[in-house]
């Protein structure tokens, strides 16, 4: 079976497909390397003992000594050194075991190609309102209006209220304002397709959702279809993305590139959710480095002792440890974790050909952990683009360098149409560029609207913040606009008032921490973006995508009975 081991300080043979073609991440990345690895000598095992000390270390004497991988220990150095979103994009280079991630609700009319996502059909769905009491239906917020224009809603307060979170904001004058409407278009029906097709896209959705397949993994009803329908995927991953996939007869790997520097993409403990930080993914690459040539049957703390005495500068935290083995046992690499790391006698299941099959990167090939990232996510325009579309959420023509922009204007329509029918999405084709969505809501790692008190507050803050800082219709719609930092707090602030702190939504209680997680959400999915200058705490962008969440406006909105409304008079008046 093909493998891949990266490494430096070994001899070097071309990595390759059977049909001699240069493999790496795909055919967009540069050439990669195999490491010929030095066959550790074996110790004749040790005198046998009465005392368990001594018949633990005659255990210990009989196993092949743990040499690390040099490309990967240097690989494990590099994580150490790198701050926390520069650790993120390296092991989206180094491995490429993230998920796709798609927006999943398409609008809810047809547009025009032409049309500004500011300004387009929404896809709006609100999150569930959960308070402490019952509160009568009401309207949207308080519309700022124009004499040329509809009503647009541009606040997050109750109706007639600027909230009392609010400061004091300034009006701008609108010149041209059109309408921004868009008139409903009925839907087209759903076109059937063949058995064939459907299990040849359920086969690469499976595939573009987890890289790694197994036979005996969570997703093993799935492994058949990728078995069966192996040159067809082969061909259309090498073709459309430049992905490099191999199978095997227990596992499949589809090989992804990286995304380049600030993908937002990071790697999260399978059971707790916790970020990795830059030490994990130390631990994580350190631990790979040694289970590449581990004999089958491990002692847990044989492994331990093995990764402090490859690389005792790389010390971290237990719990950081933890996470490393953690993640490696969801990939199958090793077999079930033992409650207790210092018990001597428990004994792990090392995957070696699942540990070979995780790195996708080429470290032995770069200089540095930045050389590394360019070069995971060096291809020619086509691919590139082709990869963030089926990656990603949206791609915005005003993030791509010029050779991928020019691309993207001239195969507009038939660049996404070809990944769309591959993979069975739906392309929406905006002014600011492209987004494949799946309505299924099936091929994505995040999901918005979605269930939880995170989810639901992100989509709150989102709608709000549209509806008053996007644009007005007649006005430049090009480009990020900025939030002002105020605004967030006050945005989050009408968000606790109005749906209390009962149960499920405790999470309101520490305005800072579901700041810091509602914005970080938003970020990941493309919808808000940090501003260029670093500032503490940082400033934000909303995104154009953002604007397809933004509540439809209403023109007679019901007046409000909260105690920061105003009477109905006043409303009237």
């Amino acid at each position: 079976m093909e493998q891949q081991e990266y490494a430096t300080g070994t001899t070097r043979v071309a990595a390759g497909r059977p049909d001699g073609r240069t493999g790496g991440a795909g055919r967009g990345t540069p050439d990669a390397v195999l490491a010929v690895p030095v066959v550790a000598s074996v110790p004749a095992a040790a005198t046998r003992s009465d005392g368990p000390q001594e018949q633990a270390a005659a255990v210990l004497s009989g196993l092949p000594a743990l040499s690390p991988d040099p490309g990967l220990l240097r690989l494990a150095h590099w994580f150490a050194a790198a701050a926390p979103g520069t650790a993120d994009d390296l092991c989206t280079a180094s491995f490429g075991l993230y998920p796709a991630r798609h927006f999943g609700i398409p609008a809810d009319a047809a547009a025009d190609a032409d049309v500004s996502w500011w300004h387009g059909p929404t896809a709006h769905a609100g999150a569930v309102r959960r308070s402490r009491e019952a509160r009568p239906a009401r309207g949207p917020r308080r519309a700022r209006r124009d004499a040329a224009a509809l009503p647009v809603v541009r606040s997050g307060a109750k109706p007639g209220t600027s909230g009392k979170h609010r400061k004091p904001e300034r009006t701008r004058p609108v010149a041209g304002a059109q309408d921004r409407s868009a008139q409903e278009q009925p839907g087209t029906d759903h076109v059937p397709v063949d058995r064939l097709t459907a299990e040849r896209r359920i086969a690469a959705r499976l595939l573009l959702a987890h890289p790694l397949v197994t036979a005996s993994g969570p997703h093993a009803d799935g492994f058949p279809l990728i078995r069966r329908h192996r040159d067809w995927l082969t061909e259309r991953f090498d073709t459309l993305l430049g992905y490099r996939l191999v199978v095997g007869p227990w596992h499949a790997r589809l090989c992804k590139a990286g995304l380049g520097p600030g993908a937002a993409r990071r790697l999260e403990h399978p059971g707790t959710g916790a970020p990795f930080t830059p030490a994990g993914y130390a631990q994580l690459a350190l631990a790979l480095a040694l289970l590449v040539d581990a004999p089958e049957q491990l002692p847990y703390r044989r492994l331990l002792d093995a990764m402090h005495a490859a690389a005792p500068d790389l010390a971290a935290a237990p719990a950081e440890r933890a996470m490393a083995l953690a993640a490696l046992a969801d990939w199958q690499v090793l077999g079930d974790l033992p409650a207790d790391p210092a018990d001597a006698s428990s004994m792990l299941t090392v995957d070696r050909e699942l540990a070979r099959a995780v790195p996708a990167g080429p470290p032995a090939l770069a200089d540095d952990a930045t050389d590394l990232i360019r070069r995971a996510a060096d291809a020619e325009p086509a691919t590139a683009v082709r990869r963030l579309l089926a990656e990603t959420p949206a791609v915005l023509a005003a993030d791509l360098p010029e050779d991928q922009r020019a691309w993207l204007r001239e195969h507009r329509i038939g660049g996404p149409a070809a990944l769309a029918d591959f993979l069975g999405l739906e392309a929406e084709l905006r002014a600011e560029g492209v987004a494949l969505l799946d309505p299924a809501d099936e091929l994505t790692d995040l999901a918005l609207p979605g269930a939880g008190t995170l989810p639901q507050a992100a989509m709150l803050l989102v709608e709000r913040l549209v509806e008053e800082v996007r644009p007005l219709p007649g006005e430049p719609t090009e480009g990020d606009v900025p939030i002002p930092d105020a605004l967030i707090d006050g945005v989050l602030g009408d968000i606790a008032d109005e749906y209390g702190l009962p149960a499920g939504w405790d999470y309101l209680a520490d305005r800072t921490a579901l700041r810091r997680d509602a914005l970080d959400l938003l970020h990941r999915l493309g919808l808000v973006t940090p501003a260029p200058r670093a500032t503490r705490p940082p400033s934000w962008l909303l995104r154009p995508p953002a604007a397809r969440y933004a509540p439809a406006p209403n023109l007679l909105p019901a007046p409000g009975t909260g105690r920061h409304s105003r009477p109905a008079e006043q409303q009237r008046a």
